[in-house]
């Protein structure tokens, strides 16, 4: 667990460098192009430019609070905090999404007043060109952030990215007015502002949703429950993992916990040993620190015990609502039979598992009954 502590450590430090370091050449490259957007568009008199200028001094903001999130989410683990402080990066990705969001509706209200009291714009050769390295330094850097951002887990970082390709498509528009009103006098910049507004507001509330479901807590991705089903049940005396759920704390601090199906004929040592070489092989390949293994007794030797799984199981999933039934053990000496069900959010739990103790309870009257009920967490 120590080795496993220094690497997240190590891990956190060079992904805290790498956010920092992205973010300063994006805050670097947006101040430039405010510079240059606001003076074309304050000599042009086109209220696109100036509001493509107010867009890109939201994304230096943005990467401002970016960095402060990851400063403070890298601090260490403290007896207050003991799982760290990584959640603190969906905050600052929160207060991104709200700067952009403001940003989309003051250009909504500045566009709106522009098509109630037109002005009319004008371009220079100059001001065209300088449109155009907007366009070309948008394209770069957002491929750039995005890159990193998805190389590095950071929700911001890539939110920034895609919100900076974003920018050299509006900025193309902004380009494609000017030359639409250079070519045949038609003057579109109120109404190419409106569109830039509508926009940015639906990529803040995109990123506001997104962060959202990180703080709530979201479905895990079949994907990554697949592959720690296929690290865990490669040992051969693991018949089956269930309950898998992941805990987030942050950007690549993720803690689990996973029930095994292991054979009735081990003892405390060989499930010792077996738990704690798992818990390595998914971390190491994953990342994910398994900090709860829970146990399910299996059957082996017991035909009785196996005809009534069967039976049972065949019960349990006639009804819709049961996604899958785990952790069946007969106790034939002691009259007892236990196992758990996953039900479906769209049933009422208690009804569900209530009409299951009856049904089992006909097919076996004299055993006693167990029956967790567990909820749908993953694919």
């Amino acid at each position: 667990m120590e080795k496993q502590n220094n690497d997240i450590a190590v891990l956190t430090a060079n992904r805290e460098k790498t956010i920092v370091k992205v973010s300063i050449t994006g805050i670097v490259t947006n101040l430039l192009l405010v510079a240059f957007k606001a003076f074309v568009g304050l000599v042009s008199n086109s209220i696109a430019v100036i509001l493509d200028a107010v867009n890109n001094l939201s994304d230096a903001l943005s990467s401002v609070v970016t960095i402060i999130g990851a400063k403070l989410g890298a601090k260490q683990p403290d007896k207050k905090h003991p799982l760290g402080y990584g959640r603190i990066e969906y905050i600052s990705s929160m207060i991104v999404a709200a700067l952009v969001l403001y940003a989309g509706i003051t250009s909504l209200v500045e566009s709106v007043k522009k098509i109630i009291h037109p002005e009319a714009a004008d371009y220079s050769t100059v001001s065209l060109i300088i449109i155009s390295v907007a366009i070309v330094v948008k394209l770069i850097l957002g491929l750039y952030v995005k890159k990193q951002g998805a190389k590095v887990n950071s929700g911001a970082l890539t939110a920034s990215g895609s919100d900076a390709l974003f920018d050299a498509i509006l900025s193309f528009s902004v380009l494609a007015s000017a030359i639409v009103f250079l070519v045949w006098g038609i003057s579109l910049e109120a109404y190419v502002g409106v569109v830039i507004a509508c926009f940015i507001i639906k990529a803040g509330i995109e990123m506001m949703i997104e962060t959202l479901n990180d703080i709530i807590g979201k479905r895990e991705d079949a994907d990554t429950i697949r592959e720690l089903k296929e690290i865990i049940c490669a040992d051969e005396n693991v018949l089956g993992a269930y309950d898998i759920t992941i805990f987030n704390y942050g950007p690549n601090k993720n803690y689990g916990s996973v029930h095994l199906e292991l054979p009735d004929t081990m003892n405390v040592d060989d499930v010792d040993r077996i738990t704690r070489k798992i818990q390595t092989d998914v971390y190491r390949k994953t990342g994910i620190i398994l900090t709860g293994i829970g146990v399910y007794s299996y059957n082996t030797s017991d035909d009785a015990a196996a005809h009534m799984r069967n039976e049972i199981q065949k019960a349990v999933m006639s009804h819709d609502w049961a996604l899958q039934m785990h952790g069946f053990y007969a106790d034939i000496e002691k009259k007892t039979i236990r196992f758990d069900v996953v039900v479906s959010f769209d049933v009422d739990r208690k009804e569900a598992i209530e009409s299951l103790y009856g049904e089992i309870s006909q097919l076996y009257p004299n055993y006693d009954l167990l029956i967790i009920p567990d909820v749908d967490v993953a694919d």
